[in-house]
């Protein structure tokens, strides 16, 4: 599982579809569309294909307006491509699209623990901070130009990945990774500008619909809030509204873990989880079959507000006192 196995497939396949895990977020936006620059430069023809639409702080990106979205695949496909890139995804089914994938080969490109190494080729380096290093480093090996608006979508994953360079996998990797961006011709103003200032109307309506639902636990330790579909109604947002709004809870001081319980359908829940430190909430969300890192994760779950509410402020408090225990 090292980038040779990846590179002659890459380097031969003229189409490429490329795709990601279901509610993309911003390193998943990031990288393909960083990707879809530097194989298009490359002489490439390059469609893009997620489940769930791009969340609104991301459309200003270049190319976004572009990306296919929902069940039913591209137009020509599958015989409009030679192959597909899989990226951030440690299981298929994670894309949401798994049945249609499959009539492609895949090229599987990710960082996660426990990704089973699906498809044709694969490499996964959970060493590296963002896949978008490793996107960056398939560019260089095989000559491929990352032009400035390439670099910039790179440096967007990266650092949305990084929690904005504040998570454990904001390693000595990642800064070098983010100068040597920079250096492609990435702009760190335009990055963050898509990154923080490109929030929708409803998104800061949603924020105040969040903050009314703030519970502390465990001594101030844990925070949990909820987003409801009534409250989505109320603030005029859609899904992707929600993007980033876990992290306000976060920055409380003295809270170490966060779970953000958002209403999907009746009784069914996605979770975000976020954490400090040595805090550990990539081992809760992997009970309810999700995944992440150790101070991002999520998963979905089902049941009562209130019940899920509990169980996940219970397991964040043992999170916490298990770091404090290990430290």
């Amino acid at each position: 599982m090292t980038i040779e196995a990846v590179l002659p497939l890459l380097e031969n396949a003229r189409r490429i579809l490329l795709t990601s895990h279901e509610s993309p977020d911003g390193d998943a936006i990031g990288t393909e569309l960083g990707l879809a620059r530097i194989l298009r430069d490359a002489g490439r023809d390059v469609a893009i294909w997620n489940h769930h639409a791009t969340p609104p702080v991301y459309r200003a990106l270049p190319g976004a307006d572009s990306i296919h979205v929902g069940p039913t695949p591209p137009p020509g496909f599958p015989d409009a491509f030679d192959l597909a890139v899989v990226l951030e995804c440690p299981t298929l089914d994670r894309t949401g699209l798994e049945a249609r994938l499959s009539a492609l080969p895949l090229v599987n490109i990710d960082h996660h623990l426990g990704n089973s190494s699906y498809g044709v080729a694969a490499w996964v380096d959970v060493a590296a901070p963002a896949v978008a290093v490793l996107i960056a480093q398939v560019a260089r090996r095989l000559g491929w130009a990352i032009d400035p608006l390439a670099a910039s979508c790179l440096l967007v994953a990266l650092a949305s990945d990084t929690g904005g360079f504040r998570f454990s996998n904001a390693t000595p990797a990642a800064f070098e990774a983010a100068a040597a961006l920079v250096r492609d011709g990435a702009s760190p103003e335009l990055a963050s500008t898509w990154i923080h200032e490109s929030q929708s109307e409803g998104s800061v309506r949603l924020l105040g619909e969040l903050l009314r639902t703030l519970v502390l636990h465990h001594e101030g330790r844990v925070a949990t809030v909820h987003l409801t579909r009534a409250m989505f109604a109320r603030a005029g947002a859609a899904a992707g509204d929600s993007e980033g709004l876990v992290d306000t809870p976060r920055s409380i001081a003295g809270v170490e873990a966060v779970a953000l319980l958002r209403e999907v359908e009746e009784d069914v829940w996605k979770i975000s989880l976020r954490s400090r430190g040595d805090v550990d909430v990539q081992s809760i969300a992997r009970r309810f079959d999700g995944g992440g890192h150790r101070n991002a994760a999520g998963c979905r779950a089902g049941g009562a507000l209130e019940e899920l509410r509990g169980r996940f402020a219970s397991a964040l408090a043992h999170a916490v006192e298990e770091a404090h225990r290990g430290a």
